[in-house]
């Protein structure tokens, strides 16, 4: 089956397997309109044929880079003069390294990398987080042996507002946008109405609200996504996720997730006006309901109620509203105060373990809350350590969205590693 038919199977609803996880397995590159080739991937590659050598958007990750060179070369024999890199993440940004190894061989000038102003300040942010970008990334993709890299091919040419280049018969306008980064470049080829979103489109909930990671801006973002509808592209290339075919399709794709942010954004903001604490936005901001089939507005990756937090943070600052938490006492200290007035850590231990086999969404919640108290307070004691981990796996066995089930899949392992170093006999998960 090619890209186009996959695209419109689960555009339509009739390949719920495929789930449009965004950072699904890759396939093979496909032409989704003449001389326009799309690779999926980790992160997706998108190549141009401009008859004068070829033009890409993204590059792929440190990890698929020799794939992606296989794939583009198994397509193309032309030298590859430019490539856009979207925005500075790195499953992006890394694929550049053998089509520059080729040029050096084939006595080719390297290729010209395009990106943001901002970009190159990233790159130097995450050599100066390189640690905790590592912590982070492990526990969001259960990934323990990950390393975080420390040397990154900076662009050659940056741009502030808007740019634009030709290379053969082909004109690539090139606009600055903010969304899930500051950095974001949107890449549109007019004379083949093709639109290349980067991660502003990802068939899934907008990842807008990711708790570990920087600031995002969901109203810019949906402010982007207008501009890019108002385009009229035939052919829309997303950073994660399938290629949305047919003007009316992208146009729709493209509206509405900047409808589902503009509510997300406005329904908070008003919780805010209000006087509300933030606990009140989390528990009554919810996404629009006729958008809520929608193929390409599920929380498989991130949560509209992560949303409501960066919403909060991007126009609120950090504190929540509660006055307990403006200066509050250390965790642990709290934790075995609460404990000993319940009766001990085995009390609440033993209520987190009952509200999870119950079950439920307010059920789950409740039991994390507890489950992470008991253990707060007694980290070596193999009973409470065991569940805890009990707790954890099954909330990240129910949950959506590839963060949650990340940071729940930790807390587990790092009860159950606790619980060894106790000497206590775990179950099979």
């Amino acid at each position: 089956m090619d890209l186009v038919e996959l695209a419109d199977r689960l555009w339509r609803g009739e390949d719920p397997d495929h789930a449009s996880a965004p950072l699904g397995p890759g396939g093979p590159l496909g032409e989704v309109a003449d001389g326009v080739a799309f690779l999926p991937n980790f992160a997706n590659c998108s190549i141009v044929d401009t008859g004068d050598g070829l033009v890409m958007v993204d590059t792929g990750s440190i990890l698929t880079a020799e794939r992606v060179f296989e794939e583009v070369r198994a397509w193309r024999g032309a030298r590859l003069r430019r490539a856009v890199f979207s925005h500075g993440h790195i499953d992006h940004v890394f694929g550049v390294g053998p089509f520059d190894e080729e040029s050096a061989e084939r006595g080719w000038p390297r290729p010209t990398v395009v990106a943001h102003a901002h970009l190159p300040r990233r790159f130097e942010r995450y050599i100066l987080t390189a640690g905790y970008n590592a912590v982070i990334n492990r526990r969001q993709f259960g990934v323990d042996t990950l390393e975080w890299p420390l040397e990154y091919r900076f662009p050659d040419e940056t741009y502030e507002v808007t740019t634009s280049f030709s290379v053969g018969d082909d004109h690539f306008e090139l606009r600055h946008e903010k969304g899930e980064t500051d950095d974001a470049t949107v890449t549109w080829l007019p004379g083949r109405r093709v639109l290349f979103s980067g991660d502003l489109f990802i068939w899934n909930s907008p990842n807008a609200g990711n708790p570990q990671k920087v600031q995002r801006y969901p109203k810019e973002w949906a402010e982007a996504l207008r501009r890019m509808a108002a385009l009229d592209a035939e052919v829309l290339l997303p950073g994660h996720g399938l290629p949305v075919v047919g003007a009316a399709r992208v146009g729709q794709a493209l509206t509405e997730t900047a409808e589902y942010l503009e509510h997300l954004v406005d329904a908070t903001l008003e919780v805010m006006n209000a006087g509300g604490r933030l606990d009140d936005a989390l528990h009554s901001v919810r996404p629009p309901a006729h958008l809520a089939s929608r193929p390409y507005l599920q929380p498989y990756y991130d949560e509209p109620e992560f949303i409501v937090r960066n919403v909060w943070r991007l126009y609120g600052g950090w504190w929540d509203g509660n006055p307990a938490h403006l200066r509050p006492a250390p965790e642990r200290r709290l934790a075995a105060e609460l404990c000993a007035l319940a009766g001990g850590p085995g009390a609440l231990a033993e209520r987190a373990s009952a509200l999870v086999e119950e079950g439920g969404e307010a059920a789950d919640r409740l039991a994390g809350h507890l489950a992470e108290t008991a253990w707060l307070a007694a980290p070596e004691d193999p009973g409470i350590a065991d569940a805890r981990r009990r707790v954890f796996t099954a909330l990240a066995e129910r949950a959506t969205s590839t963060m949650s089930r990340g940071v729940f899949r930790h807390a587990a392992r790092e009860a159950g590693r606790g619980a060894e170093r106790s000497g206590a006999a775990l179950e099979t998960d």
